[in-house]
């Protein structure tokens, strides 16, 4: 979940400069800190620590691939053999060399907000229900035991003294070395209020909010022409942090870039209260209310300190395991606990951004510092869950269009939203500007102010959950389109047909986004459907023969960025004399088939998948690069300056996130195999048709290498003799020709490219840093030159680096979703039986079409949840007062999702090298969208605030 904000700040005001979804730290950056804090650090995924007790690795069998496609995932066989194994199975019994007496811990949590914390009382409890342990701020604050990146993550436990924050704050935690004394202390402790002992009533805190931006663009006279004003061209504003609010700079047409901006936003706006004859100005005000992501591993953790050694071992579930990592050597280092090692242990998991940069694992780490040297577990179940895990932000907001009466035209947008951030700042001030610059959805906007505020409160803390803020903006321009459409008369795909952004035009941040744009195509599709066309007679239809139900179809298009504007990637490839590939990758499995679809990459330059594969690779010694992993923030002097080093790279690698594997990590993975078959294979393939007398069978005929093409598993161009993967890696390894290569690739919102010379030859290609290796025929000279992990280094001779100011554009990287619902709503309980729906997709080529078809489908589950039963009360009433769980959060279920009557529809690619497009978050939007267009079409009736229980629905039709 990551993407980049501009660096330009005006003079005055806030410099915090908030990447839009700042990353997980790179796997060397890791290994360099923790070599600098004198600890041994290792990250082991736990499959592989348990290998030992599993009886070693499964292996993929062969059969996974078919003809042009796959049988199933690659890891296929061992998720149905049980290899797959998550964080929340380990008791300390199974981990290789761990003691085997367990211990058990759970957090005490605070369920009110608004009194002094005086501290804990366990006098109520039994003999038989006492902690061997209980640890609370004093012994944290006397052992110099912190929460690393506070202002981030908030401190571990609550101190005495002060009013909590949030509701679900932890305020103790409690060690048992017995199960049962655990499990009797667990059950008269929660849901009840008297372990904790409060002051004075204070009041609920009043804190500033975590961040507030502003995109403000004036465009040209046409879409075409030079932008006035843009955060491209010019600058975002970021806004003052100070007395409880966000303040913006004072407008100034000549002052500095952001007093410019404002000076832009109040014209606007004033436009917009005195519009010119013809315009009509739609203002509406929308919510979008508090979900949680219902990971079904709920956050968990098993850590054991060795107090002689000072080895700390760590079992969790997390999408971003270097930053854990790092951030707990930070926690222990300056502690006065002995420490000398890390073992970090992340296990599967699933987690829809919930276990990314959560806080949970330091308290697991935490405990074990105080197990009395047992393995201690400490595992919420769904209860803690709700209360404290990381929840979808809800949004307030207020938005306004202007629209030309006569054309249909757009002609402006303004929009304030304010998002809520929750306890902890952790995300917010990025999801909500990637909130803001989502809210154009697919349509051109001339002109465009649109300001966003994450204030701080009481609610458990809201981040990175799948979407990332865009559903909630998006879906509220959809419903305010389809309203201008019927105010107007037009129809309500044509009237997006109108405004429908074209390839070339800009986004509301002025740059102009990759590549043709194809929404338009989707919205042809749905109104050529039946669904649509016959929906006046299919209505008339079904509510004669459904009396008392009333139907409706509503529709929905948006496209999404994919991509964090920091996008790094490494890989390596390599072929052995019997044409064996063997790929190396940073990519890991999060469950959706990312490293099945890496495997196929290679196939496009290499002629068939790789054999053999290396994921999750932690060391590149391969490709030896250094960086200050600083692409948001650095300035256009310090990159210039630390490019002249050609072992320098903006960011070493990139996290799982933003639906990023696709396009971003394919890319890598492609370039690799390129540059194999350019340096390395090609050349093999030369020296077999150039043999024989006056230069052989090529001598004849004019050789090019866009000629070459791999048809029925053979390298083949023009006339001349087909060659097999097999006999070019023989050769190839004979003659010591290129075996092997490492690249470094680097994207911010544009390609870096870079010139090479490798044997004497210059090129330029879209990487930014290249490692050899030779066949084992090489020459001495050449092996002498293989001094990097096997491989030569090959110094970039120039680079050329997307500038720093292109962090302002903010995306330029869309994967376009449409979707038609019908669906019936009961006239007298409110009820939504959705009936059916169909989606229109496009993603470039698809690597493997299965797993395009089951983000699809999972999305759309997902999206009908949001729209239609998921909602959780923020405060007193919500999940933070530790009683919600399944019971009363409602979720879809197969009957809610129209299982058997949903169609997907994906364009053709443009051509065979369209590339593929991040779809995963994308799917889940345009649906929540349309069903509350298809509920207006159905009742009559607007609703403005989600979800649509039968409730509310009752109510507007009473």
């Amino acid at each position: 979940m990551h993407d980049s904000v501009p660096p330009a700040v005006a003079k005055g005001y806030s410099k915090e400069r908030e990447s839009r979804r700042p990353g997980d730290i790179s796997r060397r950056d890791f290994l360099r800190r923790a070599a600098a804090a004198g600890v041994v650090a290792s990250i082991v995924p736990l499959n592989e620590a348990l290998a030992d007790l599993q009886g070693g690795t499964v292996r993929q069998p062969p059969r996974w691939l078919k003809d042009r496609g796959v049988r199933f995932r690659r890891d296929g066989i061992p998720k149905v053999t049980g290899e797959k194994v998550f964080a929340t199975d380990i008791r300390a019994r199974d981990m290789p060399g761990w003691p085997r007496n367990q211990s058990h811990g759970f957090l005490i949590r605070a369920a009110r907000a608004d009194r002094l914390f005086e501290g804990i009382d366990l006098s109520f409890l039994d003999e038989d229900a006492r902690p061997d342990v209980i640890v609370t701020a004093e012994e944290l604050e006397r052992d110099r035991v912190s929460m690393p990146e506070e202002d981030f993550y908030g401190p571990l436990l609550l101190a005495r003294g002060e009013t909590p924050a949030f509701l679900g704050q932890p305020v103790a935690l409690l060690i048992f070395h017995d199960f049962v004394r655990f499990r009797l202390a667990k059950k008269r402790l929660q849901f009840r209020d008297e372990a904790i002992r409060w002051g004075a009533e204070t009041g609920h805190l009043q804190r500033d909010p975590y961040g507030g931006a502003r995109y403000v663009r004036i465009g040209g006279e046409t879409p075409e022409a030079p932008d006035v004003f843009s955060p491209l061209k010019n600058t975002t504003v970021f806004g003052r942090i100070a007395n409880r609010s966000v303040e913006w700079p004072s407008p100034s047409e000549g002052g500095e870039a952001s007093a410019q901006a404002l000076y832009h936003a109040q014209q606007l706006r004033q436009e917009l209260q005195n519009p010119p004859e013809g315009w009509r100005i739609y203002k509406r005000s929308f919510s979008s209310q508090y979900v949680d992501p219902a990971a079904m591993e709920t956050d968990n953790g098993n850590a054991w300190y060795e107090e002689k050694s000072g080895r700390l071992h760590v079992v969790t579930g997390t999408q971003s395991p270097y930053t854990n990592a790092d951030h707990l050597i930070d926690m222990v280092r300056t502690s006065r606990f002995t420490f000398s090692e890390l073992s970090f242990h992340p296990g599967y998991t699933v987690g829809y951004g919930q276990k990314e940069h959560h806080s949970f694992p330091y308290y697991a780490g935490m405990a074990a510092l105080y197990a009395e040297g047992r393995p201690v577990r400490l595992a919420l179940d769904r209860w803690e869950h709700f209360q404290s895990a990381i929840k979808r932000h809800p949004f307030d907001i207020d938005t306004a269009i202007a629209v030309d009466s006569k054309t249909g035209k757009f002609r402006s947008l303004a929009s304030e939203l304010i998002g809520d951030g929750g306890g902890r700042k952790n995300f917010s001030p990025s999801v909500g500007q990637v909130s803001a610059t989502a809210l154009q959805s697919i349509y051109y906007f001339p002109k465009s102010d649109l300001a966003v505020t994450v204030n701080a409160s009481r609610a458990p803390t809201a981040g990175s959950m799948r979407g990332y803020g865009t559903l909630q903006s998006m879906i509220t321009t959809e419903m305010l389109v389809d309203e201008i459409a019927a105010d107007l008369g037009i129809d309500a795909i044509e009237l997006r047909r109108r405004n429908v952004m074209k390839t070339g035009m800009k986004n509301t941040q002025g740059a102009i986004p990759a590549g043709t744009l194809r929404a338009d195509e989707l919205l042809d599709a749905a109104a050529d459907d039946p669904l649509w066309l016959e929906r006046r007679e299919r209505k008339a239809t079904y509510e004669a023969a459904h009396p008392g139900h009333l139907y409706g179809v509503g529709f929905a298009a948006v496209h999404k960025d994919y991509g964090t504007g920091a996008e790094a990637a490494l890989c390596q490839i390599e072929v052995d004399p019997r044409g064996k590939i063997r790929l190396r990758h940073i990519v890991s499995e999060i469950g959706c088939g990312s490293t099945t679809s890496q495997m196929l990459v290679p196939a496009e330059h290499l002629g068939r998948p790789a054999d053999e594969a290396e994921f999750a690779a932690v060391d590149w010694p391969s490709l030896p690069l250094v960086s200050n992993n600083e692409p948001y923030t650095m300035s256009q002097e310090e990159q210039d300056e630390a490019a002249k080093d050609p072992h320098w790279v903006p960011r070493i690698t990139s996290p799982r996130s933003a639906s990023n594997s696709a396009y971003y990590l394919s890319h890598a993975t492609r370039e690799a195999a390129r540059q194999l078959f350019e340096l390395g294979l090609w050349e093999a393939a030369l020296s077999f048709w150039s043999e024989g007398v006056g230069g052989g069978q090529a001598a004849p005929l004019v050789v090019r290498r866009e000629d070459a093409e791999w048809r029925n598993g053979k390298l083949v161009a023009g006339a001349l003799n087909p060659l097999s993967l097999e006999e070019l890696a023989q050769r190839a390894h004979e003659r010591g020709y290129i075996t092997g290569v490492t690249v470094h690739t680097f994207n911010r919102w544009a390609w870096t490219e870079a010139e090479f010379e490798v044997e004497g030859r210059r090129f330029r290609a879209p990487i930014d840093a290249l490692s050899v290796k030779w066949g084992e025929g090489a020459r001495a000279e050449r092996k002498a030159e293989m001094r990097d992990g096997g491989y030569a280094f090959q110094p970039r001779q120039r680079v050329f680096y997307p500038p720093v100011q292109r962090n302002n554009a903010a995306v330029t990287y869309y994967a376009p979703v449409a979707t038609l619902v019908e669906l019936s709503v009961n006239s007298g309980s409110g009820e939504v039986t959705l009936l059916s729906h169909k989606s229109w997709m496009e993603c470039g080529n698809m690597i493997v079409p299965e797993l395009v078809s089951g983000q699809l489908q999972g999305g759309l589950a997902m999206g009908i949840g949001h729209a239609l039963y998921e909602d959780l009360p923020r405060y007193e009433d919500g999940p933070g007062n530790g009683t919600w769980n399944f019971n009363r959060y409602r979720l879809p279920r197969a009957r809610d999702v129209a299982a058997w009557s949903q169609e997907g529809h994906v364009l053709p690619p443009l051509s065979a090298k369209d590339p593929p497009k991040g779809i995963a978050e994308v799917v889940m939007i345009p649906v929540v969208a349309a069903i509350a267009n298809a509920v207006h079409d159905a009742t009559g009736k607007r609703f403005y605030a989600y979800p649509l229980k039968p409730e509310r629905i009752q109510k507007a039709l009473a």
